[in-house]
């Protein structure tokens, strides 16, 4: 299963350089990214193709990944009949009528949906039968 790193970053100009030039000089690909502001510092969600890569290069750059946590990446949704006004709200409907709450959602490269909900293996199967 793929692996969202959330990390916090200082709020000040250069925190995203240090945090991308990390990844980038270990060969880490950023896959997904989320970047929200609380408390004055970033929240930053990130989905990479070597998550101990990532986790050694960030630790060696001074910066703490805080969590890890298992995510369902969806198919590229590219294909003309799923990339649809109202696809997101068919399958957060899907699955909120499941009963399986949604904690993270971003989109990630090559339009790919990134979730992380209260029953992921729930979640795989149901969204893979509306693809």
């Amino acid at each position: 299963m793929a692996k969202d790193l959330l990390v916090n970053l200082e709020n000040v100009p250069g925190s995203g350089a240090r945090f991308g030039e990390a990844l980038g000089n270990a060969g880490v690909n950023i896959e997904g990214l989320c970047v929200v502001v609380v408390g004055g510092k970033n929240a930053v969600h990130v989905l990479v193709d070597d998550v101990a890569g990532a986790k050694a290069a960030l630790e060696s750059a001074g910066i703490t990944v805080e969590a890890e946590t298992d995510v369902l990446v969806s198919p590229p949704l590219s294909d003309p009949d799923v990339d649809t006004p109202g696809r997101f709200g068919a399958m957060t409907r899907a699955l909120g009528d499941a009963g399986i709450n949604i904690a993270l959602v971003y989109v990630a490269s090559r339009n790919r949906v990134v979730l992380a909900t209260s029953d992921n293996q729930r979640a795989t199967q149901l969204l893979q039968s509306m693809m």
